[in-house]
C-alpha cells in the first residue's frame, strides 16, 4: 500500500542534481510492505527500480525440481539488483522477491529511472557500483554452489550462527539457504546431530 512522502530519502536519491531531486520527493510515495508480500515474480515485467528505505526483502528462485535457493537479501538502504538488470536489459524477472521483515520501500517508475541515468552522471555511477557489488557475491554464490560439498557449506552456515545458540529455522528455510531439496539438508543435520554437534528440535537447531 501507498503512504506518505516519506521524510527519510535513500541515499542514491540524495546525489541526484535539485531538478530530479524535487522530482523523486514528490512522486515517490512511501509503501509499507507486509511479511509475506510478493513485489515480483519469474516472468513479471519490471515496472520500476524498488528501493529499500527499511525492513528486509528477500531474492530467491525456484527450480523446475521444486528446490529454492535464495539469491540474495535487500535491506535498508539497499538497491534491487535483478530491478536493474530488467530495467536496462528489458527483459521480465527470473526470480522472486519476497518481504521478509515488514519492510517501507520506494519505486521509482521506469521512466524517471531512465531520466536519472541519463542525468545525473553520480546516480549512474552509484547504481552501476551496486550493480557490481551484487554480481561479485552472485559469482561467490555460483562458486560454492557448483564446487563446494553440501555437508561443508551446511557446517559453515551453522558455524557463522552458532554465536546465537539456538537458531530459529526449519529443515527447508534452511534448504532454500543452500539451494538443496529439504531432504539432504535433514539427512545432513541428523548426522551432526548423531555426532553430537547439534540438537534438533522442532523449526529449531541448537548448535553445541
Amino acid at each position: 500500500m501507498f503512504g506518505r512522502v516519506p521524510a527519510m530519502k535513500h541515499p542514491i536519491l540524495e546525489v541526484l542534481p535539485p531538478r530530479l531531486k524535487r522530482e523523486a520527493d514528490t512522486a515517490l510515495p512511501l509503501m509499507a510492505l507486509p511479511v509475506g508480500k510478493i513485489i515480483f515474480s519469474p516472468g513479471d515485467s519490471c515496472k520500476g527500480l524498488p528501493l529499500v528505505v527499511s525492513g528486509s526483502v528477500k531474492v530467491q528462485m525456484t527450480g523446475v525440481s521444486g528446490n529454492r535457493i535464495v539469491l540474495y537479501r535487500m535491506g535498508a538502504d539497499d538497491i534491487c539488483t535483478l530491478s536493474i538488470g530488467c530495467l536496462m536489459s528489458g527483459h521480465g524477472y527470473r526470480a522472486e522477491a519476497v518481504i521478509e521483515e515488514s519492510a517501507e520501500a520506494l519505486m521509482v517508475p521506469r521512466r524517471l529511472f531512465d531520466q536519472m541515468m541519463a542525468d545525473s552522471a553520480e546516480f549512474r555511477a552509484g547504481i552501476m557500483a551496486s550493480y557490481g557489488r551484487r554480481l561479485d557475491d552472485l559469482m561467490l554464490l555460483v562458486e560454492e554452489v557448483a564446487f563446494r560439498r553440501m555437508d561443508e557449506r551446511l557446517e559453515q552456515w551453522l558455524a557463522a550462527r552458532a554465536s546465537t545458540g539456538m537458531i530459529a529455522i526449519t529443515h527447508q528455510e534452511l534448504a532454500d539457504e543452500l539451494g538443496t531439496a529439504r531432504e539432504v539438508v535433514s539427512r545432513l543435520l541428523k548426522e551432526l546431530e548423531r555426532q553430537g554437534r547439534v540438537v534438533l528440535a522442532r523449526g529449531r537447531i541448537q548448535c553445541l
